[in-house]
């Protein structure tokens, strides 16, 4: 009676072990199907960039749209280059994306370097008050930077486009929570050394926090390159357009018609530097805002 028992109770416990495994394999399916489903509701609209971009105007124009195109335009790369002038385009944006990325830096570590191991009268109290103006939306200032630029003469200059965005408090933050990881006794022994404190943070801090700035560097120079609203109100003269604001009518006919195929092409160019930089940097993005989120 006994082995009978045992005997039950091992096939009871089969039969909800593999009803687990089943289960679980059910779950894994639901999830990956989950997933596949999000991709290509996510890479779709990228997809439908290409094809549009290699597409011809007229089939472009059909009221049935053609998700492969029936004759490949890979003339509409070239075309778009030369009818944008995104050669022009592209260089302004490097230009004004690596000024502003390096004063920016300079600033940044210099102002977390204040707020980490610095003491002076009044620090936590201008810290809260930086951290405050990050709950007013940027589109606030818009209007007095504008009037404020207009005054100093700068539109239409690379001034206007690097000096208004040099301070992020974002970043300031972000790198003064890294620095404070970095334990205070370090600090303390350099001092006792006789080490400056410019000389402890270019030979100390920095290269500790390297992860983290390298992640502010591919953030500032992610946000120059999508800049759109600030550099269509300064700066809309042929020498100081940037890929953004660039593309906006570089495409239209005498007519006011549009060249749709070609203006998709110039968008592809346009992003293919951001994705290149998303797929081979993501792991550098990530590291950096990991670390300064956990102090230890």
């Amino acid at each position: 009676m006994a082995e009978r028992i045992e005997i039950m109770h091992e096939k009871n416990m089969q039969k909800e072990t593999s009803k687990q495994l089943i289960l679980g394999y059910v779950f894994k399916v639901l999830v990956y199907l989950f997933l596949i489903l999000m991709g290509v509701i996510v890479l779709f609209p990228f997809y439908w960039m290409i094809i549009s971009s290699l597409k011809t105007l007229t089939e472009y124009r059909l009221s049935v749209p053609t998700f492969f195109p029936t004759k490949i335009m890979f003339s509409n790369y070239a075309d778009a280059f030369t009818t944008a002038s995104l050669g022009r385009l592209f260089l302004n944006t490097l230009y004004v994306g690596i000024v502003s990325t390096i004063l920016s830096l300079i600033i940044t570590i210099l102002s977390a370097f204040a707020f980490a191991r610095l003491e002076f009268k009044g620090k936590n109290i201008l810290f809260a008050g930086l951290l405050a103006t990050m709950m007013i939306p940027g589109e606030l200032f818009t209007i007095t930077n504008y009037s404020t630029v207009t005054n100093l003469g700068w539109i239409n200059t690379y001034t206007v486009l690097i000096v208004p965005f040099l301070v992020s408090v974002f970043y300031i933050y972000l790198l003064r929570q890294n620095f404070l990881q970095i334990p205070n006794e370090l600090y303390l022994a350099a001092k006792v050394d006789g080490t400056s404190d410019f000389k402890y943070l270019c030979k100390v801090m920095i290269p500790l926090s390297l992860p983290t700035l390298i992640s502010i560097t591919i953030l500032k120079m992610m946000g120059a390159w999508n800049s759109y609203i600030w550099p269509r109100l300064v700066a809309n003269d042929a020498a100081h357009r940037m890929v953004t604001n660039g593309l906006r009518n570089a495409f239209k006919d005498t007519t006011g018609d549009v060249n749709y195929p070609v203006q998709m092409a110039a968008v592809a160019l346009v992003s293919a530097p951001l994705f290149l930089v998303f797929i081979f940097l993501r792991k550098y993005i990530m590291k950096g805002v990991s670390r300064s989120g956990i102090k230890g």
